[in-house]
């Protein structure tokens, strides 16, 4: 398909929902990466023990990479032709995670792990390709679409690796995705129009706007971190549960860990609910929910060290928290600069993943010394700086 079919009447193609599923599966199976590592923490610490303290690093720099790449390389979507950039990024995330499944030691997987989260990028070329293929009056259905796709890859990503490693070895993980990514790179090629640029900005001068948006948009900057300090919470209970389980009392093993991600599909299904109840009430206080939420989930962790069924229950509770106020602060940040959404969406999820490598960071250091008990409390810990930072920008507002 040509160019110009691509950003003509989109409306009138009958295969506008074929490339919308295409987009939802390339967002899903591009993020899916960079959570694939977390049921996998024993396993590494059993492969390389002699780095075994240190395998926590491995998602807090994935994790660190994907906010990298979110700065460096998610703009340029805005310059340069997506499907291209889609196809770029899926040959080095291959090549990423063929050096993460030969690794020989563990600096060579924090390597390759900082690549694929760099390279996991992928899916924030596909939110905003949807938006470009689907005519306004169905704009936010496709937005919607695409979304949907991403956050059932970060929800199945460990239950998929957990299950991978269970049986084949967590080497295996990296091969399959391998696979796959190879299998969708044909589709893309085959089913895949090409983007037309929508901005003549220079690669520094995209940059620099951004630094503009958040000076400029006091909202922003508080969208972003209250997200951040909500999603460093989501982390460490992430990055560490797979510790948990393979200890006593439950000594389980990545499947166990994966499972888990199932429970979480099942809590965020409730979340787009939020969407509506946003509509209605406005998103601050939707926001406030899941604040709430979010800090109730730590408190049930922390007397849940030897209870599944409080483990579940958290989960579920942290899910729809967390995902509820993603809804909600995207709604709230899209609003701000109908112009520069895409810029706006990169500032927000900058931070949002730099939040994320934190929480995996501190989840690593606290697990070791606090265990289970610690890891709980500084989660708690994120959602107290949250509320902070939520309920001082109210007091701010109702004061100007």
């Amino acid at each position: 398909m040509s160019t110009s079919n691509a950003s003509a009447p989109a409306s009138a193609d009958p295969s506008l929902r074929g490339l919308l599923l295409l987009l939802a599966t390339i967002a899903g199976v591009a993020v899916a990466n960079i959570y694939y590592n977390q049921p996998l923490l024993d396993n590494f610490r059993q492969s390389f023990p002699a780095s075994a303290s240190w395998v926590g690093v491995v998602p807090a720099v994935t994790q660190l990479g994907y906010a990298a790449g979110m700065l460096l390389l998610a703009p340029l979507g805005d310059r340069f032709d997506r499907r291209a950039l889609i196809l770029l990024q899926t040959a080095g995330m291959c090549i990423a995670l063929v050096v993460a499944a030969a690794a020989p030691a563990l600096p060579v997987l924090v390597a390759a792990s900082l690549a694929i989260g760099v390279l996991a990028t992928i899916a924030q070329q596909a939110v905003p390709f949807a938006a470009e293929l689907a005519p306004p009056s169905q704009r936010g259905h496709a937005v919607g679409t695409v979304m949907s796709g991403l956050l059932l890859g970060i929800l199945l990503a460990r239950t998929a690796a957990g299950f991978v490693a269970e049986y084949f070895g967590w080497r295996a993980v990296f091969a399959a995705s391998v696979l796959a990514l190879l299998a969708l790179a044909v589709v893309i090629v085959l089913r895949l129009p090409k983007s037309k640029p929508t901005s003549t900005l220079s690669y520094g001068k995209l940059l620099v706007s951004m630094w503009h948006l958040v000076v400029e948009h006091r909202a922003l900057r508080e969208a972003s971190l209250t997200g951040a300090a909500l999603f460093a919470g989501f982390s460490i209970f992430w990055s560490v549960l797979a510790l948990l389980l393979a200890g006593p009392p439950f000594h389980l093993g990545p499947q166990a860990a994966g499972l888990f991600g199932i429970v979480g599909a099942a809590g965020a299904l409730a979340a787009p609910l939020a969407g509506k109840f946003a509509d209605r009430r406005g998103p601050r206080a939707i926001i406030t929910l899941s604040i709430v939420l979010v800090a109730i989930s730590f408190v049930v962790f922390g007397f849940s060290a030897k209870s599944i069924a409080g483990l579940v229950i958290g989960v579920i509770v942290l899910d729809v928290g967390v995902q509820a106020a993603q809804i909600s602060n995207q709604s709230r940040i899209y609003a701000l600069k109908p112009d520069a959404r895409s810029r706006v969406n990169t500032v927000y999820m900058v931070a949002y993943f730099i939040g994320g490598a934190l929480g995996s960071a501190v989840g690593a250091a606290v697990w070791p010394v606090f265990g289970w008990v610690g890891v709980s409390v500084a989660g708690l810990v994120f959602a107290g700086l949250a509320a902070w930072n939520h309920l001082a920008l109210q007091a701010r507002t109702a004061n100007d």
